[in-house]
């Protein structure tokens, strides 16, 4: 299967679904494929709905705003559906994300989202209406590697709004059915767009990274769902010393320095956690350091599986620097494809956080990543 994008003109008429999550980047999305000549249906899919969320205005409601696509859709005279999943991303984003904090990691739901929900979804729904692809409003740019026979995937054009770090786990199958119209775009272009096509686009809000989060500080959403998270133990310095108690291992992060609630006399962070021990480790900036972890459970772009050693460059956040580094692969995996790596870096580096992803790039184009696991390198 090969691209299509909205300005091949020339190109057959396809059916593509539009994953419209009431943002203005896939409303420009649905018009662009719109004005190329293809047949658009929209889809939103209901992830998720807080406790006040009847009261809210309609665009002002968290995750994929329903209202605001099926608004965008009739300007549009395009027929718009909605698919409910809140049980899915209950079970496999929202429970994923509460019991990684309870093992003393920090999960990423963005990235776990788009592998296991909404690209799953959105494809299957839209093999259900017959579409030749699904489409999305998202910053980055998905190639056919011919001397390799898989499919890649780069950063957006616009590498302010990159969104390739979330988007490094879609599988083969996942990046061979989709399109994404903004990858070659500016948000200024988009914006302007959205004026042209007269878009509500001011009264849309950037999407929140964690929509299920919302108003809320990820502590109180973790004490509401999993009140086992309070539960107290000692804080100690990397030499072995008790400085102090925290209030639940669930509530700290590796790099923290914030909310501590100890005075040293100089900056301390969360340097590690002990989740058998329920204590929380703190240092210097110096003890954050360091220059070689493990990736776990990795997914590959078109050059494959890590065979050799291989020089690449490393994101370890999302907007984070790109650092230089060596991988290394290790041989034990199930899948063999999902084998963990060794990842050195050319330089030392701060909160390398367990649980958190980490994406390798060559250039723009993604070539693969995994889960930074606790295991030393």
């Amino acid at each position: 299967m090969q691209e299509i994008t909205p300005k091949k003109t020339a190109a057959p008429r396809r059916r593509v679904v539009v994953g419209m999550s009431g943002g203005v980047d896939s409303a420009v999305t649905a018009a662009l494929l719109q004005d190329a000549g293809h047949e658009v249906i929209g889809l939103t899919l209901t992830l998720w709905q807080d406790e006040n969320e009847d009261e809210k205005a309609w665009q002002d409601r968290s995750c994929c705003k329903v209202g605001l696509a099926r608004h965008v859709a009739k300007q549009l005279n395009i027929p718009h559906h909605k698919v409910d999943i809140r049980k899915t991303f209950q079970n496999e984003v929202i429970d994923n994300f509460c019991d990684t904090y309870l093992i003393g990691e920090t999960p990423n739901p963005c990235v776990r989202c788009n592998e296991r929900v909404k690209f799953a979804r959105l494809l299957s729904a839209a093999g259900e209406l017959g579409a030749d692809y699904l489409a999305t409003g998202h910053y980055s740019r998905i190639r056919y590697d011919a001397a390799h026979k898989r499919y890649a995937l780069f950063k957006g054009l616009d590498l302010n709004k990159d969104q390739s770090y979330f988007l490094y786990r879609l599988t083969q199958a996942q990046l061979a059915a989709t399109l994404f119209p903004l990858g070659g775009m500016c948000k200024e272009d988009v914006y302007k767009k959205a004026a042209d096509l007269g878009l509500p686009y001011e009264e849309i809000l950037e999407s929140q990274e964690v929509c299920f989060v919302t108003q809320k500080d990820y502590r109180t959403f973790l004490s509401e769902n999993r009140p086992q998270a309070a539960r107290p133990g000692e804080v100690l310095t990397t030499s072995g010393e008790v400085v102090g108690q925290h209030e639940g291992l669930a509530f700290y992060t590796v790099g923290q320095r914030r909310g501590l609630g100890i005075a040293m006399g100089e900056r301390r962070y969360v340097t590690r956690l002990e989740p058998q021990l329920n204590q929380v480790i703190i240092g210097t900036e110096e003890d954050l350091l360091q220059d070689c972890f493990i990736a776990k459970d990795m997914v590959w772009g078109a050059y494959g599986p890590l065979k050799t050693e291989r020089s690449v460059q490393a994101r370890i956040r999302h907007r984070g620097a790109l650092m230089d580094a060596r991988l290394s692969p290790l041989e034990k995996g199930n899948p063999p494809e999902a084998a963990a790596v060794s990842v050195r870096l050319h330089r030392p580096e701060g909160g390398i956080t367990p649980g958190q992803a980490v994406v390798f790039y060559q250039g723009d184009e993604v070539i693969g990543g995994g889960i930074i696991s606790k295991e030393k390198a």
